[in-house]
């Protein structure tokens, strides 16, 4: 059973996500919360009662605390707790900024009960979900990278070694663990086993937001790759 914490202002929507979640076996509805104070408040009570929930839905716009602040909040105080972000595509300006505060996921609030279903089980599970078009347009609004290599370039990325920087790249182009070891003709137990190893010389939670890294300085990880 997957225990999952909504947090929604809008009743018409909170009613309708408490449907789809009490009518699917493996769902479970802990509580519930319409803005990211009252959801920091009741987890941190779960917390203290050890019943906190496996995965948290969060709602990007709500009143007295938004879903970017409260999401940074709980990553930070629960780290345990796995979030996925509840969002409009006209609102995808907030999830290049939230990617680095460790939600786990963003979808569409239109996206269909079954697949929305689908992505909290993914989400429980340790993966990284994405509705159409949103990893994409937050990518799109990282800076272009410039030609010239950074004179500040993020801790770990010099360290990684010329294979780490090709699975990076592929990383960033959206490629999951079978596609990287497609590309390079390895197991995909290696290229699981080398993703590993560069989000931990990173220092970030997820592939996420390697990616965001390696879109930022892609300009530097291709003349990396050209040198001797």
């Amino acid at each position: 059973m997957i225990d999952v914490f909504l947090v929604e202002d809008q009743d018409i929507i909170r009613r309708g996500l408490k449907t789809l979640i009490t009518t699917k076996p493996d769902l479970q509805l802990v509580g519930e919360a319409v803005h990211g104070k009252d959801a920091i408040a009741q987890l941190t009570n779960l917390q203290e009662t050890n019943c906190l929930p496996d995965v948290v839905l969060m709602d990007i716009r709500m009143p007295e605390m938004d879903g970017v602040e409260a999401t940074h909040h709980l990553c930070q105080q629960l780290p345990e707790i796995k979030i996925l972000i509840l969002t409009t595509f006209d609102d995808t300006h907030y999830v290049q900024e939230a990617l680095k505060f460790g939600a786990k996921g963003y979808l569409l609030k239109d996206t269909p009960s079954e697949e929305l279903a689908k992505a909290i089980r993914s989400v429980h599970q340790g993966y990284t979900q994405f509705g159409p078009g949103i990893l994409e347009k937050a990518l799109s609004m990282v800076p272009d990278p410039t030609v010239e290599e950074p004179e500040e370039m993020p801790p770990g990325l010099e360290e990684l070694s010329p294979r780490e920087r090709e699975i990076l790249k592929l990383l960033t182009d959206g490629g999951s663990n079978k596609e990287i070891a497609e590309a390079l003709c390895i197991t995909e137990g290696t290229a699981r086993n080398h993703v590993s190893n560069i989000l931990g010389r990173l220092n970030v939670r997820d592939r996420t937001q390697a990616a965001v890294i390696g879109n930022t300085y892609a300009a530097w990880l291709n003349l990396s790759e050209e040198r001797p």
